[in-house]
This record gives C-alpha cells, sequence and structure tokens, in this order.
C-alpha cells in the first residue's frame, strides 16, 4: 500500500485536477452531444470514474483512506445504474428496435 502512495504522491495534484476535469468534460458533452442511450450511459460511466480518480488522489495525498471508501460507494451507484439503464435499452430496443433518444420523444402520450 506505501509502494502505491508513494507513486501517487510523485505527480503533482495539480494534473489529477486536470486529467479528471478535462475526463468529465468530455462525458458531459457526450451526455450533451450523442443520442444514442448506450453512448450516453458510457458518457456518465467516464464522468464518474473521474471522480473517483480524483477522490483516489487527494486521498493518497493527505494520507486519509475514507476518500478511497467512497471511492467503492461510488463504485456501487455506477453498478446500479448499468444494470438498470442496460435493462432499460433492452426493454426499449426490443419494443422500437432503436436506441436513438430523438424516436423516444415520440412514445410520449
Amino acid at each position: 500500500m506505501q509502494d502505491i502512495t508513494q507513486t501517487i504522491t510523485h505527480v503533482p495534484i495539480e494534473h489529477y485536477v486536470i486529467l479528471c476535469s478535462l475526463l468529465f468534460v468530455i462525458g458531459v458533452a457526450g451526455v450533451l452531444i450523442k443520442r444514442n442511450a448506450l453512448v450516453i450511459f458510457m458518457s456518465i460511466e467516464i464522468m464518474l470514474n473521474s471522480i473517483n480518480l480524483l477522490l483516489v488522489a487527494f486521498s493518497a495525498y493527505h494520507n486519509d483512506p475514507a476518500g478511497q471508501v467512497f471511492v467503492f460507494f461510488v463504485m456501487i451507484v455506477a453498478a446500479a445504474e448499468v444494470a438498470v439503464g442496460l435493462a432499460l435499452v433492452v426493454m426499449v430496443y426490443r419494443h422500437t428496435h432503436s436506441i436513438d433518444i430523438d424516436f423516444l420523444n415520440k412514445l410520449k402520450w
């Protein structure tokens, strides 16, 4: 455990913040631009993973394991989101033969 912490702390924290910010912006752009439901779910996962990376980096820099414990809870929420989201996408595809978000607007009552 000590070797990993030393490896993480060799890189300046600003680099982690910049990398995580770029990943988060890419995820937001994917949610806002794409119309495919699977790409939107993957973009949400990118956003969650960027936050996880930042939590681990800050946790290692401050020698506090609370951030790393919190990452496990975020991963559990992400796994549940993927399971429910994929179930919804499969059911929509079975009925409409499309996973295009614009096409789903036509399903309103």
